[in-house]
């Protein structure tokens, strides 16, 4: 596997190209310290993943991630800077994963990994049916990290404070935010609210069990137990096959 790192200062290329190539899969690192130098270096090399600074002399990332939009079959995208600011932005330019300085192995291999369940995804047969049912991945920052989740991947959304926690099957994100936001990013025909504190994905429901105050309690598939209180009751009952 090919790997081109596109980054303005020498040491960051040098430290990042130290980490990359102690992956197993990684044949070849190049780097660039420019825009035209990655151009020419990715029509030279057809690099499989490109990481790239946000931060270079004189221009942005974000202008090289432009101009990969017009190329067929572009590098896997990740961006690797000390900005955790422009996490959104990076998504919207079809960035694949974004990491912050200072790198550590375990993420950037990590990140490499990705690529390659990516390749895995593309080439595996997949049911056009469930494929179209998909909902589009939302960025979730937690930590120095920022992920991409799939709606159908989340389990519940619960907040604390300002902290929200969003839970998959074996995994727990927590960042700073508020329900309501996040509400509405996630698709209205999978989401439903049962408590001012709770956001569940109804298809993730297990049990259903009658509760305190005729309100009940719900079971996901990952064993988190959900109340649903009165104020949410008639949507609940609406939404869910109860009497």
């Amino acid at each position: 596997m090919k790997v081109l790192i596109v980054d303005d200062e020498q040491m960051a290329r040098q430290e990042l190209a130290y980490l990359v190539k102690e992956h197993d899969q990684v044949s070849q690192v190049k780097t660039a310290d420019s825009i035209d130098q990655a151009i020419t270096m990715m029509l030279d090399e057809k690099p499989d993943i490109l990481f790239l600074d946000i931060h270079l002399e004189g221009e942005t990332g974000f202008d090289l991630a432009e101009k990969l939009k017009a190329v067929h079959n572009p590098p896997y995208l990740i961006f690797a800077t000390a900005y955790d600011q422009y996490a959104l932005e990076a998504f919207e330019a079809n960035a694949n994963d974004y990491i912050l300085k200072p790198f550590e192995e375990s993420k950037i291999h990590a990140a490499i990994d990705k690529y390659y369940q990516s390749l895995e995804r593309a080439s595996g047969q997949v049911d056009p049916d469930q494929e179209s049912k998909r909902h589009e991945a939302i960025p979730i920052q937690s930590n120095d990290r920022v992920y991409l989740l799939r709606p159908e991947e989340i389990y519940l959304v619960s907040v604390q404070g300002h902290t929200l926690s969003i839970e998959t099957y074996d995994k727990t994100y927590d960042m700073a935010g508020s329900l309501s936001a996040i509400e509405k990013k996630l698709p209205k025909d999978l989401f439903l609210r049962t408590h001012r504190s709770y956001l569940i994905n109804i298809d993730q429901i297990q049990e259903i069990q009658p509760w305190f105050n005729q309100t009940y309690q719900v079971t996901l598939r990952n064993g988190s137990k959900v109340p649903v209180s009165r104020s949410y009751l008639k949507d609940f009952k609406d939404r869910l096959p109860i009497e």
